[in-house]
């Protein structure tokens, strides 16, 4: 038994060192990321109301969509108005919004820890929130938060009945309020869902049964914001 000795203090050690490294791992990963998802909040939350003008693009396969000015209200807690001049926004209906305070609007979540990343040269870290009411629309949220700035530098959300929506904010003079220069809002086609009466005008060459064809395909709106007017 004597010769065994050596080697099941060996073996015990390493399990040690196995147990202490899981342990550093699994607290890492299960990590209580509440308080930082409430500074964003809060940061979030200096803003009472903002109105600004801003420039939308469309990009949706087969389907005709100008360039075209649109001017943003949002009102706290959670009333947000994007009208397009010239027509009817693209933007996919079922309330998930462009807006980043309304998604911070409740404080009932669960938020934990799933990593770090670089986005845009930026070190953040990856928070995954689940909300906690059962009439929530919203499954489960990926925030990619700047913690030294406390900026929310993309968002990828699940939702019960509309599919998986990503937005990608930059930021620029109005970084203090959270309130960014350009959002990049992405999503599967699939999911699109046109208003009632409406028609689209398809590109040249395209024909309408061609619709069949958003299936599986990624639409994407972009806004470039400008002439805040906060609070």
């Amino acid at each position: 038994m004597k010769h065994f000795k050596p080697y099941i203090k060996a073996i015990g050690k390493v399990f040690i060192v196995f147990m202490v490294a899981m342990y550093t791992y699994v607290n890492a990963y299960t990590q209580d990321m509440t308080p930082l998802v409430l500074k964003v909040k809060a940061k979030l939350d200096q803003v009472n109301s903002y109105t600004a003008d801003g420039v939308m693009k469309t990009d949706i396969v087969f389907i005709k969509a100008p360039i075209s000015k649109v001017k943003v209200f949002y009102k706290k807690p959670n009333t947000f108005k994007l009208e397009r001049s010239g027509g009817i926004s693209l933007l996919p209906k079922g309330g998930v919004s462009i807006n980043m305070s309304n998604m911070l609007a409740t404080t009932n979540f669960t938020a934990f820890a799933a990593g770090e990343e670089t986005i845009k040269g930026v070190k953040v870290r990856v928070v995954k929130l689940i909300p906690m009411s059962e009439s929530s629309d919203v499954v489960l949220t990926t925030m990619y938060i700047d913690e030294a700035n406390l900026l929310i530098m993309k968002a990828v959300t699940t939702t019960k009945e509309n599919g998986t929506y990503e937005m990608e904010m930059t930021y620029g003079k109005f970084a203090n309020y959270g309130l960014p220069d350009k959002v990049v809002f992405s999503f599967n086609t699939k999911d699109y869902k046109l208003p009632k009466g409406i028609t689209l005008e398809f590109e040249e060459g395209a024909k309408p049964n061609d619709a069949n064809l958003l299936k599986n395909k990624k639409g994407r709106v972009t806004i470039n914001y400008f002439n805040y007017v906060v609070n």
